[in-house]
């Protein structure tokens, strides 16, 4: 019956022990891609080929991804306005209580 017990805990220590590692490997992957990243974009950024490439290959992927990205930013829009008016109603229930106390 002990051992019973023992189990889950260890198996959730376990798993979160394991999932700090992996937080800790992506953030070293993160960081070793951007500071390669900045190196490769500083030596691209010195050639004009290289940045007249780079502009035709990010308005290909744009031209063609664009009903996409059309959609992806209006649902954003349409999510920020829906923040703004709930954060709208919750300030206004915050002032009413105020002006009842």
């Amino acid at each position: 019956m002990g051992s019973k017990d023992i189990k889950p805990t260890y198996n959730t220590v376990q798993q979160s022990g394991d999932s700090l590692s992996k937080e800790i490997f992506k953030g070293s992957i993160a960081s070793a891609v951007v500071y390669s990243g900045s190196k490769v974009m500083s030596i691209a950024v010195k050639n004009p080929i290289v940045v007249f490439g780079l502009g035709l290959v990010s308005g290909f992927l744009i031209h063609k991804y664009r009903k996409d990205i059309i959609a992806s930013t209006t649902r954003v829009v349409d999510a920020s306005k829906d923040f703004v008016l709930q954060q709208k109603e919750n300030l206004e229930d915050l002032v009413a209580e105020t002006k009842e106390g």
